[in-house]
């Protein structure tokens, strides 16, 4: 068996939608010795620097020929033929490229960068969602920020979860705004439509961790690994939807856990409006997202070291549902 190195190959795409050289092109001649084995197998032995994932997937997207035509993983092989083996980049291998895309950006200084962002948008790249997220929009927006780490993203909000988040533009302004959330002085209100009548005001104070039963999901638990969660919260409004009581709250976190609202709001009986994980299935079509916006931030600047905040007006679905519910989102503030 030969194994050759040809010359580097283009994908077939364009500059705007990211393209990249791919690696070099791999020539197997086979021998006889691989006689009757099946193609897939012959591949992870000969390459064994790429997954067995990873060839498969390039065979099912024809970047893999025997003599000349697309190949099948299944086929046997005969023992002489010429495999052609054209390398593809993963989509993680190009998660932090820059995207040009539209930022709703509330404040921009050389410090930082408050973002309104939009339902429907990853923060960060992952299993899923390699591109088209916030942020490569911020890498494309303001290059220098490749620099911080997780391109200035100091914390989160889940993807169908609307609203403000502040973003460090140096690694300084970074620092200080991580210390700022440690020690729970950074201000963060959200909005949210539950389910049900909640008294007027509480505080949860319950450890969230990884669901025992379904990874992708958060509980309240008190496993060693949870980790401490409180969330204040105050219902503002109540109305009906679909004939059933819902309740506007006022969230505000002292904590930032993955689904801390949602997971705490679920805790006490009072699951968000649309929330397609922790909400009943059959209520969930009634809005296409958990019904939660990020509405007010706080924080002490940290280069000025003066007390800044800003608020985000309801996106046009929530305010729509709020009409449907007959709530005046006039009582917001």
């Amino acid at each position: 068996m030969t194994k050759n190195l040809t010359d580097t190959e283009l994908y077939d795409g364009d500059d705007e939608e990211g393209a990249t050289p791919e690696a070099a092109s791999i020539e197997l001649q086979l021998t006889p010795e691989f006689c009757g084995v099946r193609l897939d197998k012959v591949l992870s032995q000969l390459i064994p620097e790429y997954s067995r994932s990873r060839l498969q997937q390039w065979l099912d997207d024809g970047h893999i020929t025997v003599d000349g035509q697309p190949a099948k993983g299944k086929t046997l092989a005969l023992g002489d033929e010429m495999i052609v083996v054209r390398p593809q980049a993963a989509p993680e291998d190009n998660a932090f490229k820059p995207e040009a895309m539209d930022l709703a950006i509330l404040h921009e200084d050389a410090a930082l960068m408050v973002i309104d962002k939009p339902a429907g948008l990853v923060v960060h790249p992952a299993a899923g969602n390699w591109s088209g997220t916030l942020l490569n929009g911020l890498l494309h927006h303001f290059p220098a920020i490749a620099g911080v780490p997780r391109a200035g993203i100091v914390h989160r909000l889940d993807k169908e979860t609307s609203g403000l988040m502040v973003i460090a533009k140096t690694l300084q302004a970074q620092t200080d705004l991580v210390r700022q959330l440690q020690a729970r002085s950074v201000k963060r209100e959200y909005l949210a439509l539950v389910w049900g009548l909640p008294q007027i005001s509480g505080k949860i104070d319950a450890a969230i961790g990884r669901h025992p039963r379904d990874r992708i999901k958060m509980a309240v638990s008190d496993n060693a690994s949870a980790k401490p969660a409180v969330t204040h919260y105050q219902r503002i409004a109540t109305g009906t939807l679909d004939g059933r009581p819902v309740s506007l709250v006022r969230c505000q976190l002292e904590t930032g856990r993955t689904h801390q609202i949602r997971v705490h709001m679920q805790s006490i009986g009072f699951t968000l409006v649309g929330d397609p994980l922790y909400g009943k299935p059959h209520l969930a079509p009634v809005f296409p997202r958990q019904a939660l916006h990020a509405y007010r931030l706080g924080l002490i600047h940290p280069v000025s070291g003066k007390e800044a905040e800003w608020q985000s007006a309801l996106p046009e679905d929530f305010a729509a549902l709020l009409a449907r519910t007959a709530i005046d989102a006039g009582v917001i503030g």
